[in-house]
């Protein structure tokens, strides 16, 4: 039995993760940095600031999935929040390539957590690929030295995946849980202009796009995790009040109120741009939620 190791194990992501894992037969480990034991799963402590690790969670590892960072939209991004998200995801990265190095052990695949904001916090019709180089704003350099980490263990001979996360649908955690609550109370509205682009994902295609990238040998480098459907943040908004059957009556809300709340961190709420599903779905990854109506109707009914 293989095992995989997962930063961020107890997350949104890595919750559902871990049972999908199990369940398709991986033994499964996480690293926490609270110590505290979770069932079904063998845990390891670490520290990324401090670069405290157990080291035997590495050499034990055969694949790790690599999920942690601090949460984007948490609060205000003060310089030093903007650090914080930034070290959270290259620092703890570097210190798994560090430690993997002192103790090569068995891995075989190194899988880490990206964003779509790798294309910048931007609103244009074009329809952004693999291929597309990062942006020079905060989000764009955040993923590029994200997903660098990654490039130490590919120079090094281990095969590597990113990938570029949209939006994930889950109506406890997340974007679309704060999005829920204005709508249920008959005040929601679109944002700005609307017409900033949501990449989305439905929870269950991105974990098993993690359990493809896992089997399938032949996949390596970034893969965009989002729907093949792009809507805008109107068309969302729109969805989401017509699944709940809530009216939307208000006026957009505008964009110099959400800067004036958010300051720079409302460039994640105004902007966005189309990111293409083609690759992963070339790879022969198949969504079972390739349309936002259908992927929210299961989200908040079930």
């Amino acid at each position: 039995m293989e095992t995989v190791l997962i930063t961020g194990g107890t997350g949104l992501i890595g919750r559902s993760l871990r049972k999908k894992l199990t369940e398709s037969g991986y033994s499964v480990s996480i690293l926490s940095t609270s110590g505290k034991e979770v069932a079904g799963c063998k845990t390891y402590s670490w520290n990324p600031a401090t670069g405290n690790i157990d080291s035997q969670a590495i050499a034990e590892a055969d694949h790790i999935i690599h999920l942690a960072g601090a949460n984007i939209g948490a609060r205000k991004w003060t310089i030093a929040r903007k650090q914080e998200i930034v070290d959270s995801r290259v620092k703890s990265g570097e210190l798994l390539f560090n430690t993997w190095q002192a103790n090569p052990g068995r891995l075989k695949t190194y899988i880490t957590a990206s964003a779509t904001g790798y294309y910048g916090g931007i609103t244009t019709e074009k329809i952004y690929t693999e291929k597309d180089p990062p942006a020079g704003d905060f989000l764009g350099e955040t993923c590029r030295r994200w997903e660098e980490t990654a490039g130490l263990f590919e120079n090094a001979g281990i095969r590597t995946v990113e990938l570029r996360t949209g939006i994930v649908l889950d109506k406890n955690d997340g974007a679309l849980a704060r999005l829920l609550l204005p709508v249920k109370l008959y005040a929601g509205s679109a944002l700005g202009s609307g017409r900033q682009y949501m990449p989305w994902i439905h929870l269950e295609d991105l974990c098993g796009m993690y359990l493809k990238a896992l089997k399938d040998k032949g996949m390596a480098g970034a893969y965009n995790a989002a729907a093949p459907q792009s809507v805008t943040n109107k068309e969302f908004t729109r969805c989401l009040a017509d699944v709940l059957q809530k009216p939307l009556w208000l006026p957009n809300i505008p964009a110099i109120v959400l800067k004036a709340v958010f300051g720079e961190m409302s460039a994640i709420i105004l902007e966005g741009s189309r990111v293409s599903a083609e690759k992963i779905m070339k790879a022969g990854f198949s969504f079972r939620f390739p349309e936002l109506k259908t992927a929210l109707e299961n989200v908040l009914k079930h």
